[in-house]
């Protein structure tokens, strides 16, 4: 309410101050080309970072020590840098270098810093979602002939990235806002065109107000999104990692030994399967008999 009447005082809730958001100009030469800016360099941003992370999400679970001790240390460093550092650092590099043609230099610069930064936030999910499963998944797998690699690999990891999928739809949330960054080093971004608005029509206050409903929009819409697919996979028993409303694990009867019913018994009758297979002889289920000769 101070707000308001702060804003009424400087004739800023004028009517002719609001209505060029209600002409097509604006929103065809402005808003709309701006929006699709940033919606582009949070989509680049999000595959590589998934791409990035994946990798040493793995490199973080990796058996071989300094696979284990290199990322880590590439995780902690690109977590603890700021943004907007590795923005300028970037662009600064691309620039100095030509590695891409002026026009695109910003973009990825913007796609970079955003990469490095998500993709070591990915990385730290995808850690903590193998974490969070239970410790008889790894053992069931290692139980029927798997090395540690191929458990990771083949159990755990699709488990970790179906649980870490609300906290990924949420980083969209994190990697959409910083696009606006981008305006730093002159990337035509959402954000940027309030300034070009302002100019032309002399309102740069409605200008932001309406950009900021913009990405309160989206955002609402990506943060529904996560809830509801955090939601979802709670009804059907899967554990969550971060998202929306904290982590939560499902709790596994430690006499299990492995999700599922069956427990030591399944994993012994899986490794027998395997043994069999080994050895080129047919399974026999337990309750049939062996065909006289």
């Amino acid at each position: 309410m101070f707000v308001l009447v702060q804003l009424g005082r400087k004739n800023q809730l004028e009517a002719d101050r609001w209505t060029p958001f209600l002409t097509t100009e604006i929103w065809r030469y402005y808003l709309i080309p701006g929006l699709i800016n940033t919606l582009k360099a949070a989509a680049i941003s999000i595959v590589l970072a998934a791409v990035f992370g994946l990798v040493l999400g793995a490199g973080r679970l990796s058996p071989l020590a300094p696979v284990r001790w290199v990322s880590t240390v590439v995780v902690e460093f690109f977590r603890s840098v700021p943004v907007l550092i590795m923005m300028l650092a970037a662009f600064a590099f691309y620039s100095f270098n030509n590695i891409f043609v002026s026009d695109i230099n910003p973009l990825a610069a913007v796609v970079t810093g955003l990469t490095l930064y998500n993709g070591s936030v990915v990385a730290e999910l995808l850690r903590s979602g193998v974490g969070s499963l239970p410790k008889g998944q790894g053992e069931a797998g290692l139980s029927i002939g798997l090395t540690q690699g191929q458990t990771l690999r083949a159990i755990q990891l699709p488990q970790a990235i179906t649980a870490m999928l609300p906290a990924l739809v949420g980083q969209l949330v994190v990697v959409l806002k910083d696009t606006a960054l981008g305006q730093i080093i002159t990337y035509p971004e959402l954000l940027n065109t309030y300034q070009q608005i302002g100019s032309y029509k002399s309102n740069p206050v409605q200008a932001m107000a309406v950009i900021a409903v913009i990405f309160i929009v989206i955002n609402y819409a990506l943060t529904t999104v996560a809830a509801r697919l955090q939601s979802l996979l709670r009804r059907r028993g899967r554990p969550t990692v971060g998202g929306i409303g904290g982590a939560q694990v499902i709790p596994v009867d430690p006499a299990a030994g492995a999700v599922g019913a069956g427990g030591p018994a399944r994993a012994a009758e899986g490794r027998s399967r395997l043994m069999d297979r080994r050895d080129g002889l047919p399974r026999l289920d337990s309750n049939q008999q062996p065909a006289e000769s």
